[in-house]
């Protein structure tokens, strides 16, 4: 049987209901949009009668009274004063429009991508946190992230920025090393390339991590705000120290937190051990002392690299001798012992006599030796006596003298400085990037944050005597007679060079009391016997 066609309306029917659908839609959107300032002013307005009604539901009985009475007499004053319904009614208007507004939705919890990464951090710290004899673990596999993690943030990457974790009691906290396996896997996981704060709480078995901030490396060489006996090593965290200083950055003056060093009879680390990578920045920071140094003080330099590093300094007001060779060192050496001898002698005879200290004891020397396992190969070879050797005196008694010794060496070399260097030089700082391991061998504690693989010149961590181990950035202090310098760097250490003997000083500094005169030069010094 053949089949028998539609009628015409049923076929044509879909499309017309179609075409009616998006006529009503298209009429829907233009209405809204005609009529979207009324909507606002109505949606305002039922949220002000909202408000109202909880504010008049929140006052106390016997206050409703002078209420009602208050807005009567505003309501009356409004009515007679010239325009004042039609400023009352556009009023009402502009804060209906304004609390009818549609908002922003505000993001209260973390996103999928953030959720993800805190499940799987939280999973793997599964067979860390957790004992099969646990009745009710504290991590499991699968179960809830947001009790383990109280708080976090999270950059505009999506990465970690600050996590706090809390752990079961049972973990063993006190263990170095199984902090230590925490702190990995946490670095690990947060994402490489930054530096991470670990602080935990035995007592309330929390951890708290957070990501540090990058250390500024635009300041340079320049005259610091402190007092003598006190040398600025670089720069720290504005939360690690009490004090700033200001410091002329990029044209601009800023504070900025200082790791400050303090030598003297006062002092409890009255010398200073660097230890870093080749080019690390061991010799930016010995060059920063010394044109600190400068100012108050005398300064002998031993190079033992050969490099040349310190010819700025040669020949300056203050700077007794920059040697690089063995014999050379030898004999400055014994000089600064010597020296170290009749300061000790001339100290004590005027004590005895009721005196004070003659001038020429209180003057500060410096003596800086830098590689100093390079000198002692070539005396081994040469059958001389080891250069740290020369050392003993002014180590041991050079704080009452008003010697200050610092001694810089690289990582791979510490093993041939001698124990009296090791012992007296209380103040420690390393520089470059390293393990834990060297870190530790060195500072006598492992710092507090994970140290970065990469890092600029100059960035390293400071200790002083049994302090907390602080971050730190040596300002930029460059040989001024390196072509890769750049001008203004050079600049910056020209200008704090003293002037040499005959020569003008260029900036002349005000000061309080006179100089005192230096004492001999190593030339002048008692020749050494045999």
């Amino acid at each position: 049987m053949a089949r028998r066609p539609l009628p015409r309306i049923l076929t044509s029917g879909s499309a017309q209901i179609a075409r009616s659908r998006e006529i009503a839609r298209t009429a829907a959107d233009s209405a809204t949009d005609v009529l979207h300032p009324l909507i606002t002013v109505t949606r305002g307005l039922g949220r002000l009668a909202a408000m109202g009604r909880s504010k008049w539901a929140a006052t106390p009985k016997e206050r409703r009274g002078p209420t009602l009475f208050f807005v009567a007499a505003c309501v009356l004053v409004v009515a007679v004063i010239p325009y004042g319904p039609l400023i009352t009614l556009i009023t009402v208007m502009a804060a209906a429009a304004w609390a009818g507004r549609v908002r922003a939705p505000v993001r209260t919890g973390p996103s999928d991508a953030e959720i993800a990464r805190l499940r799987a951090l939280h999973e793997a710290l599964v067979p860390y946190f957790s004992v099969p004899e646990d009745p009710a673990p504290l991590f499991t596999h699968g179960g809830e992230w947001s009790k383990a993690f109280s708080e976090y943030a999270f950059d505009d990457t999506g990465r970690l920025t600050r996590l706090r974790v809390a752990y079961p009691a049972y973990f063993t906290d006190s263990e170095a090393a199984s902090r230590a396996r925490i702190e990995q896997l946490l670095h690990a996981k947060s994402g490489r390339g930054r530096e991470y704060r670990f602080s935990w709480d035995e007592e309330s078995n929390e951890l708290d991590m957070s990501v540090l901030p990058a250390l500024s490396t635009s300041i340079a060489a320049q005259r610091f705000v402190t007092s003598p006996g006190e040398t600025v090593l670089g720069f720290t965290d504005a939360d690690a120290v009490r004090r700033t200083l200001p410091v002329s950055c990029g044209g601009t003056t800023e504070q900025a937190p200082p790791v400050v060093w303090r030598t003297g009879p006062r002092s409890t680390e009255p010398h200073l051990l660097v230890v870093g990578e080749p080019g690390s920045g061991t010799t930016t920071l010995l060059r920063s002392i010394a044109l600190q140094a400068l100012q108050h003080g005398d300064v002998l330099i031993v190079e033992g690299g050969g490099t040349g590093e310190y010819a700025c300094l040669t020949g300056r007001t203050g700077v007794l001798g920059v040697e690089c060779g063995l014999g050379g060192a030898l004999s400055s050496l014994e000089w600064a012992a010597h020296e170290t001898e009749r300061r000790l002698i001339a100290a004590n005879r005027a004590r005895q006599a009721g005196l004070p200290a003659p001038d020429d004891t209180k003057r500060p020397l410096w003596i800086l030796l830098d590689r100093p396992s390079v000198l002692g190969h070539l005396a081994a070879a040469d059958g001389h006596m080891d250069p740290q050797e020369l050392l003993q005196v002014p180590l041991r008694h050079g704080r009452a003298a008003q010697v200050t010794v610092v001694v810089a060496e690289q990582f791979d070399s510490t093993d041939a400085l001698t124990e009296t260097v090791r012992t007296h030089t209380r103040a420690r700082v390393t520089l470059g990037p390293a393990d834990f391991g060297r870190f530790e061998a060195v500072l006598g504690t492992a710092p507090r944050t994970t140290p970065a693989t990469e890092v600029p010149p100059g960035r390293g961590y400071a200790r002083l005597g049994t302090g907390p181990v602080l971050r730190l950035q040596v300002p930029a202090t460059p040989d001024p007679f390196d072509d890769a310098t750049s001008e203004a760097h050079r600049q910056a250490v020209l200008d704090l060079l003293p002037p040499r003997p005959g020569e003008p000083e260029p900036h002349a500094v005000p000061s309080a009391a006179a100089p005192v005169a230096s004492p001999a030069p190593p030339a002048a010094a008692v020749p050494a016997e045999g």
